[in-house]
């Protein structure tokens, strides 16, 4: 199956920038050796290696990591879209779990569908990834996220 996001827009030099920055203080994502592959506006991948250590009992991807990279994902998505003095919130996120994830990888996509002053509300969907390249959707879901003033240093 041929992935018909090969040819997005990437986000400004500036914003790429501000993602992965903020990607890299996610311990959570270090832990589990998730990364960021693409960044454009309003849409965020993040690609998780199969490896035991994200598993679940029966060797598929545990149901948590799944979540996780999918909630960052959506997170990074809506950054793209914030202005740079803030910062983004997960407010609450439901998560279908349509197929065992299995494959070399999954990739979580976050895509926004409405960003607002306050709340934004982001797609989410992740799909099995095979070493040949086929892909299955494994999960889906939807997100509401809010934007706060970033912190004083």
């Amino acid at each position: 199956m041929e992935d018909p996001t090969q040819q997005e827009e990437q986000a400004s030099a500036e914003v790429r920038e501000r993602v992965r920055d903020s990607f890299e203080r996610q311990g959570l994502m270090a832990h589990l050796g998730a990364r960021v592959t693409r960044i454009g506006p309003g849409r965020v991948h993040i690609e998780l290696p199969h490896r035991p250590e994200v598993t679940q009992q029966h060797g598929y991807f545990h149901a948590g990591a799944t979540s996780a990279v999918a909630d960052s994902a959506g997170g990074y998505a809506a950054l793209t879209l914030f202005p740079e003095h803030t910062e983004v919130l997960t407010v609450e996120y439901k998560i279908n779990l349509l197929a065992p994830a299995v494959g070399s990888r999954i990739e979580a996509i976050g895509t926004v569908l409405k960003s607002g002053r306050t709340l934004t509300v982001c797609r989410l969907e992740v799909f099995g990834v095979q070493d040949d390249g086929e892909r299955k959707l494994v999960a889906n879901g939807q997100q509401t996220l809010i934007r706060v003033d970033r912190p004083e240093a």
